[in-house]
C-alpha cells in the first residue's frame, strides 16, 4: 500500500534543496562582490590642454613652494584633448584591498606583497626603507588595520596575475583596465580635470595635502566619486594600467597619498613606473568587458 505522505516528504525534499541553491548561490556571488561601476560606451575628452597644464603646475608651485614639476615637464607627455570613443565596461569601483588579495595569495600561494632592504635602495626613491614596514606583509598576514586599505607593492605581474586568478573565480575577463579606460572612468565623459570637477578640493581624497601620509579604507571619500560612481580615483594609490609607456615601464594614474597640489591627482596626468617595481605608493584596480551583469 502507497504511503499517502510521500509526494509530500518528496515535495519537502524539492524545496529543501531549492532552499540551499538559493542561500549558497548569493554566498558565492557576494563572496567576489568586488563591486564595479559601470562605464557606458561612448565618447570622452581625453587628454589636456595647455591651460589644464598650467593650472596644474601652479598647484604643484603652491603646494611645494618650488617649480619641479614644471621644470621637469611633469605634465608635457599628456595628450591634447580630443574625443575618444570607448566601448562599454565595467571597472572595480576601489582599488583591490589587501583584504581581496589575501584571498588570491591565500589560494595560490602567490608572494605577498613586500620588498628587501636592498631591492627598495636600488629603487632609488625618495622613500626611506623604514616606511615601507607600514606596509609589508609578515608572516604571510596582512598588516593590522589594514585590511580594507589598498594593496600596494605589487608589481604589474602581481596584479595580472591576480586578474588571471579572479578571471577563473567568477567566469569574466578581469585585466588592467588601459590607460583610456581609467581615464574615463575618472573623470567622466566631459573632461573634467578632477573626478568630482574642475576645481581641486583637498576634502575630497587622500592626498598630501591634509594627511594622514599613508593609506586609508578604500571609499573614504564618497564626495570625491567621479560622475559613473568610481571612489578614490585621485590621491590614495597610483594605479598600474595596461598602457606601456616605454620598454618595460608602465602608465601608472591617479596620483597617491603622498602626493600635495595635486597636479598629478588629476585623470589626464600621466606618470610611469618600471614594471617590476614594488612601490608603496601604487597598486591596482581591474576591468572587465562582460555587461550581462556586474
Amino acid at each position: 500500500m502507497t504511503d499517502s505522505r510521500t509526494p509530500a516528504i518528496r515535495w519537502v525534499g524539492v524545496l529543501t534543496v531549492l532552499t540551499l541553491l538559493l542561500l549558497i548561490v548569493p554566498f558565492q556571488a557576494r563572496a567576489f562582490d568586488v563591486g564595479t561601476v559601470t562605464v557606458p560606451a561612448g565618447p570622452f575628452i581625453h587628454g589636456s590642454d595647455r591651460e589644464e597644464r598650467e593650472a596644474a603646475y601652479r598647484l604643484d608651485e603652491a603646494a611645494y613652494g618650488h617649480s619641479v614639476t614644471r621644470k621637469n615637464k611633469w605634465y608635457e607627455s599628456e595628450p591634447a584633448r580630443k574625443p575618444v570613443d570607448l566601448p562599454a565596461f565595467h571597472i572595480m569601483r576601489t582599488p583591490v584591498t589587501n583584504a581581496l588579495y589575501a584571498r588570491f595569495v591565500n589560494s595560490t600561494g602567490h608572494r605577498v606583497p613586500d620588498v628587501d632592504q636592498k631591492t627598495w635602495q636600488d629603487y632609488r626613491l625618495v622613500h626611506p626603507f623604514k616606511r615601507t614596514r607600514q606596509f609589508a606583509w609578515v608572516a604571510g598576514k596582512v598588516p593590522s588595520g589594514r585590511d580594507l586599505h589598498p594593496v600596494v607593492m605589487v608589481s604589474r605581474a602581481d596584479a595580472e596575475a591576480f586578474a588571471k586568478w579572479l578571471s577563473a573565480e567568477t567566469g569574466k575577463q578581469w585585466s588592467l583596465p588601459t590607460e583610456q579606460q581609467w581615464e574615463k572612468a575618472a573623470r567622466g565623459p566631459n573632461g573634467n580635470r578632477f573626478p568630482w570637477g574642475n576645481a581641486f578640493n583637498p576634502d575630497l581624497l587622500n592626498s598630501h595635502d591634509k594627511g594622514p601620509f599613508t593609506t586609508m579604507p578604500v571609499g573614504s571619500f564618497a564626495d570625491g566619486a567621479s560622475p559613473y560612481g568610481l571612489l578614490d580615483p585621485a590621491g590614495q594609490v597610483f594605479e598600474w594600467t595596461s598602457t606601456p609607456s616605454s620598454a618595460q615601464r608602465s602608465i601608472v594614474k591617479g596620483g597617491s597619498w603622498d602626493d600635495s597640489g595635486c597636479g598629478v591627482c588629476r585623470p589626464a596626468a600621466r606618470h610611469s613606473r618600471p614594471d617590476t617595481i614594488k612601490h608603496i605608493l601604487v597598486g591596482f584596480r581591474l576591468v572587465h568587458t562582460s555587461l550581462t551583469a556586474n
